[in-house]
């Protein structure tokens, strides 16, 4: 890698390689440690393709579930089946990898921007901005920069755009698999919630253990599936179709409610 190396973003390389080792020596025992990381498919990650891959997952924390997949991915991908044991794994991450994120969350701060040049995309909420609720039409720069990355690489991708469960799959995310044609892995995290709080920053709980399933590449006809297809598709995928409710206590549901509301108005 030359010192002065870019990519397609105009990111230094060798500046996110070091950011990428020095957050993934700083998170490792969030997942190993202070709290037990079950994952199950890593070896699929080993036999995806450079680029053109695109993850898609529920969404629990603003950047818990995003680190996780960093070190799971980096892990897999230097022969560790099932496990992050061993941060070594780090040292020489995989450098194109890319997560969407939205515009606001990623300049909330100087943490968050320094996190945003490990990989993010971001994107403008075309229903949300500044916990209000908005109707905006989507930002076509967005979606062009999300075609880049997954020409250069992989990306990552929360198509719920809220860390709210069972949510609406966003349209936008099946726009994108018609018109890239993208290898799609679904994955489904579970723990995250209780172990973090919402940012993802702060453990606010030890001893959970945290579940991170890989799936099988969705089997999608690009040409001749529609968008609702598609979207119906992903939400089984991810487990976050309105059927899997059936299994989930409302209860339970209510209080994760609850829970976001409190934090988001500080009250927690």
């Amino acid at each position: 890698m030359g010192l002065f190396k870019k990519n397609p973003f105009g990111h230094y390389l060798i500046l996110k390689k070091w950011l990428i080792r020095i957050f993934g020596v700083l998170t490792h025992r969030r997942y190993r440690g202070f709290n037990e990381l079950h994952i199950e498919g890593s070896e699929i990650i080993k036999n995806l393709p450079d680029r053109n891959v695109l993850f898609v997952s529920n969404h629990q924390t603003y950047f818990a579930d995003v680190t996780a997949m960093f070190h799971v991915f980096n892990a897999s991908l230097s022969g560790r089946v099932d496990s992050i044991k061993n941060v070594g794994y780090i040292w020489q991450p995989k450098m194109n990898i890319y997560y969407v994120a939205a515009k606001e969350t990623m300049r909330a701060g100087l943490l968050a921007r320094i996190m945003a040049y490990a990989g993010a995309i971001t994107v403008e909420r075309t229903w949300r901005s500044k916990g209000q609720e908005i109707k905006r039409e989507v930002n076509p720069n967005d979606t062009e920069n999300i075609g880049v990355a997954l020409d250069d690489g992989w990306v990552i991708t929360f198509p719920q755009g809220t860390t709210k469960p069972f949510k609406p799959i966003r349209k936008g995310t099946a726009h994108i698999i018609k018109n890239h044609k993208p290898i799609v892995i679904p994955i489904v995290i579970d723990g995250f919630r209780r172990s973090f709080d919402k940012k993802g920053l702060r453990i606010k709980k030890r001893g959970i253990l945290q579940s991170f399933q890989i799936k099988e590449p969705l089997d999608i006809d690009y040409e001749n599936e529609t968008i609702e297809e598609i979207v119906s598709k992903l939400e089984y995928a991810i487990e976050q179709h309105p059927s899997f409710l059936k299994v989930i206590p409302n209860e339970e549901i209510q209080a994760m409610e609850d829970l976001n509301e409190k934090r988001r108005f500080g009250n927690y």
